[in-house]
């Protein structure tokens, strides 16, 4: 028999850093820089961007540890005002990349000095050993750019890049045009949505189960769901192990994989069997939600934010149980948990988070007791 010793997780789909990486070789790393720089200023209102280089001041530059460093601290941090400085002295490796990275879109890379998941490869007669060099680093080629004169592609890279031929080619000056492949790449990779209906209450308040009652003439957990099929990939109801039987059939459901965490444990659950995707999260006690609410939400989704959510306008505060969380929200979720935190309204308070006005602020009334279905003015059955 084969044994396997640990769970067989999903994983997000990183490469080395994040997400979304691509790594410029071939060229000066003076026009990477240039490059990563102007691709950097027209999509940063759009993408959280990132880029990775190293030190170029120069063999002869000065090696001694900075600051504390050299006295043996580990991290030394800098609040330089409007930015804030990092020293680090530690061997990272990609899990160590990978957390401080998590929230980037869009993260570019000078290959001469970093590898990446995706490479951009730039025909440049005066880089032409320094490619040969690092024929092994490409991996998958997303793009070619011809340098300043060139016309042509180097053999031993038509030779050895499989379908070189169907790999797009731009000249190297043509900032449009690379402009509009990054974005429609960016555009390809917008993580899709599923809905998650979180249903694994007690009811304790209530006093029988919230997602049974048939408020729209069917059990209030199916309504939400039938609201969030027609805008989500996937509809799934959430609930506690052992529930499932309650649930009926007309959605599949997602037992709860993080015990005792309440809604907390149901959201890191979804992300547990599907991190690649956003999570759009409605509770099951609101009887006044409406597909309009809903899609208002995903109109004004901000993926390069951790969550979208509606402010409250009980307490004027984060709703976290109608929130579309990204997949980059998964990390900042197990980082809270690890902190002693299961509250998703803090992680939202304390995390880059677009918070809307609902367009009818009543849609978001929770109903918790019977004395509360009451003073909305609907039948408690």
């Amino acid at each position: 028999m084969l044994h396997t010793k640990h769970t067989n997780l999903t994983r997000p789909a990183l490469g080395r850093f994040g997400r979304n990486e691509w790594a410029f070789v071939g060229t000066s790393c003076g026009k990477i820089q240039q490059l990563a720089r102007q691709l950097i200023a027209a999509m940063s209102d759009r993408y959280q961007c990132a880029y990775l280089d190293a030190d170029h001041t120069g063999a002869d530059a000065d090696t001694a540890l900075p600051g504390a460093l050299a006295a043996g601290a580990t991290l030394e941090y800098t609040d330089a005002i409007h930015s804030h400085l990092l020293r680090v002295q530690a061997n990272w490796g990609i899990h160590q990349f990978r957390r401080i990275f998590n929230e980037a879109d869009l993260i570019l890379v000078n290959g001469n000095h970093h590898e990446a998941a995706a490479q951009v490869v730039v025909i440049d007669p005066a880089k032409e050993n320094s490619l040969r060099k690092r024929m092994a680093q490409l991996t998958d080629v997303r793009l070619i750019l011809l340098a300043e004169g060139v016309e042509q592609v180097f053999d031993f890279v038509e030779n050895t890049l499989p379908d070189a031929d169907k790999i797009p080619r731009l000249h190297l000056s043509d900032h449009a045009g690379i402009l509009r492949f990054f974005e429609r790449e960016m555009s390809a990779k917008l993580p899709p949505v599923n809905g998650l209906v979180l249903a694994g209450g007690r009811s304790l308040r209530m006093g029988r189960d919230k997602g049974a009652i048939a408020w729209h003439g069917k059990p209030q957990r199916e309504f939400a769901a039938d609201l969030l099929k027609n805008m989500c990939a996937e509809v799934f109801i959430s609930c506690r192990p052992g529930q499932e039987a309650e649930m009926g059939t007309t959605y599949p459901t997602l037992p709860d994989t993080f015990a005792d965490l309440g809604p907390y444990g149901a959201i890191l659950s979804a992300f547990r069997q599907s991190p690649n995707t956003a999570w759009l999260v409605v509770a099951c006690d609101l009887p006044l939600l409406d597909e309009a609410t809903l899609r208002f939400l995903l109109e004004n989704r901000q993926p390069r934010r951790v969550a979208t959510t509606f402010e409250s306008p009980f307490d004027q505060m984060p709703e976290p149980l109608i929130t579309l969380w990204e997949p980059k929200s998964y990390a900042v979720l197990l980082s809270f948990l690890a902190q002693g935190y299961s509250c998703p309204r803090k992680v939202l308070i304390n995390s880059d988070t677009l918070v809307l006005q609902a367009p009818r602020p009543e849609a978001l009334t929770n109903v918790n007791t019977p004395e509360e279905a009451e003073k909305i003015g609907m039948e408690h059955r």
